[in-house]
Order: structure tokens, then C-alpha cells, then sequence
């Protein structure tokens, strides 16, 4: 005689199976958000091309002993003037993985096309936005007296100073 599973039981039986983790799959748990890498945790750096003093490298780099993000949009302002650069692409902030001794890199062009410039002291980047992050005066920065400035532009956090040069056209 051939016992025959109750329809009941049977699609119970295949609902569980099809909900169940499968082996090595990612659950909630797994997927959870990195925590944002707090301010003493990162190092944040900045020097201006020896050629182009219009052209700043940033960097900002997780010392801690843990994976942590910080937003991927480098937040790079100029001395007292309203506004921080724009970044190339244009795009919303998202969070940027840091894994423990990593180096984020980043490119700012502080003049653009135009040529009309104004002058600061000094460079304030943070790699992350809830940071208060580290003011460059111009003489740290390799710049000289001052940094010119005019329709600033940044790209995001990148993996290599080349491919953020890239990004902003610089290269």
C-alpha cells in the first residue's frame, strides 16, 4: 500500500523548504549596515599638486581594527566661503566600505573653467559628514599663501588616486 501525503502537509512541507536559508546564503543578520566609522578612527589627509596647485588629493583612511563606512561623498569646504565642491558625478550620499587600514582616495579641482578665482587660507575635508573633519591651511597643503578657488568640484571616494583623478579629469 502507498501512503499518500495529505495536500495539507504537502504544501506546508514545500512552503517551509522554500523560506529556509539555503547553506552559505546571506540572512538579515549577515546583511546588517556597517556602522559609520567614528572621527578619531579615520585619518584624513590632503596635498596639492606640485604642478597644479588648483588640483587637491584627499585622503581619508579607517585606523581602527574594524570594517566602518563613511559617506562617499568627501566633504571638502573652503575657508570661509558658503558651500562645500561639487562632486563629479553629481549623486546622493550612500555609505562607502572602509575596511580596517584602508585609504579612501579622492581628487578636488578648486578652480573650474571659468578662471574668476577667490582666495582662503585653507582646506576643510571630513570623510564623513557627521565629522568636523581636519582644516589645511594653504602652506600645509603645498599651495602657497592661499588656495584659489572658483565652482569647486570633487569626486567621490575612490579606490586609487588614479581613478579619482580620473573622475574629475585630471591626468
Amino acid at each position: 500500500m502507498r501512503v499518500r501525503p495529505l495536500p495539507a502537509l504537502a504544501s506546508a512541507s514545500a512552503a517551509l523548504v522554500a523560506v529556509a536559508p539555503q547553506a552559505g546564503a546571506a540572512t538579515t543578520a549577515d546583511r546588517a549596515p556597517l556602522a559609520t566609522c567614528r572621527a578619531f578612527a579615520v585619518e584624513v589627509g590632503a596635498k596639492a599638486d606640485a604642478q597644479d596647485r588648483t588640483v587637491v588629493r584627499i585622503t581619508v583612511t579607517n585606523q581602527a581594527r574594524r570594517t566602518c563606512v563613511v559617506d562617499r561623498l568627501p566633504t571638502v569646504s573652503f575657508g570661509e566661503l558658503d558651500g562645500p565642491a561639487q562632486h563629479v558625478p553629481a549623486g546622493e550620499s550612500g555609505p562607502y566600505r572602509l575596511g580596517a587600514g584602508e585609504t579612501a582616495y579622492a581628487t578636488v579641482r578648486t578652480v573650474g573653467a571659468d578662471g574668476e578665482v577667490r582666495r582662503v587660507g585653507g582646506v576643510t575635508v571630513a570623510g564623513d559628514p557627521s565629522h568636523s573633519g581636519r582644516t589645511f591651511s594653504a602652506r600645509e597643503l603645498g599651495a602657497g599663501r592661499y588656495v584659489e578657488v572658483w565652482e569647486p568640484v570633487s569626486s567621490w571616494w575612490k579606490g586609487s588616486a588614479r581613478a579619482a583623478d580620473e573622475a574629475v579629469g585630471v591626468g
